[in-house]
């Protein structure tokens, strides 16, 4: 793994993203199994990630989903954004590969205005890995029903009641960034959720989807932001753009009553 000191940002972040992964194909071949190798993935992940981005971009904030809070990134210019294992339920079922790792950069200042600039996503278990450096290319949709990705586990209610006044098809799948990783590989149409995630549960697959041209929003249209003082951002819809109108539309007047800002 080669890594050039002060390079290219979003190649970096693929390249995390991956020696990542590759730790988590090693973890997963050993004999751990359930809650023992959950914790492992976490674990190895997170420790390859924060001794990288210690020793390229050391003087950068990061906020991880495995890694102490710091109200120093609130005024930092860069902030790191990573979830080691996306996916951790899919990662210990063996042999699924729906799960990932995510990597995304929040740049602050008068040229970024405090948004995500760079992102990957590794998905390991199918060797291949998404990053803004080489945006993938959005294929033509097959004809039928819009298609929405959902968690196989655990669908909001109010999903479901979107798809059928949508007339939509449920693409039940793994961890958030294959969810969205799936919009932009034309298995699906569009990633719905509101039932809680964090920043770093959608960061890297919203910059990666933002430079396809994806539509991404909260679920009452709104921007999503990142890097805010509580990390939870609780919904996200990702999604082609001919279809972020009649989604938003049928979703107001399904959305829950009152959404965790």
């Amino acid at each position: 793994m080669t890594i050039e000191p002060g390079g290219d940002d979003a190649r970096l972040a693929r390249t995390l993203a991956h020696a990542a992964g590759l730790a988590l194909l090693e973890v997963r071949t050993g004999s751990a199994e359930g809650k023992e190798l959950k914790d492992a993935g976490d674990a190895r992940a997170q420790e390859v990630l924060a001794k990288l981005l210690a020793e390229y971009r050391p003087d950068d904030a990061v906020l991880s989903e495995e890694a102490a809070d710091s109200a120093a990134r609130l005024s930092a210019e860069r902030v790191w954004i990573i979830d080691p294992l996306d996916g951790t339920r899919e990662f210990s079922e063996r042999p699924r590969s729906d799960w990932a790792v995510h990597v995304a950069l929040w740049q602050r200042g008068r040229e970024y205005g405090g948004r995500l600039t760079d992102g990957a996503i590794a998905l390991p278990a199918r060797d291949i890995t998404y990053g803004t450096d080489d945006p993938p290319v959005l294929p033509p949709r097959p004809d039928g029903p819009i298609r929405l990705a959902v968690s196989r586990s655990r669908p909001p209610a109010f999903v479901t009641q979107v798809a059928e006044e949508l007339g939509a098809e449920l693409v039940p799948m793994g961890s958030a960034g294959v969810k969205c990783s799936s919009v932009w590989t034309n298995e699906a149409d569009a990633y719905l959720h509101a039932g809680g995630q964090f920043e770093w549960d959608s960061a890297a697959p919203v910059a990666v989807a933002q430079s396809v041209g994806l539509h991404t929003s909260r679920i009452d249209g709104s921007p999503l932001i990142y890097n805010r003082v509580s990390p939870k951002l609780p919904d996200l819809l990702v999604c082609r753009t001919e279809f972020a109108e009649k989604i938003l539309a049928t979703v107001a007047r399904h959305i829950p009553e009152v959404i965790t800002r």
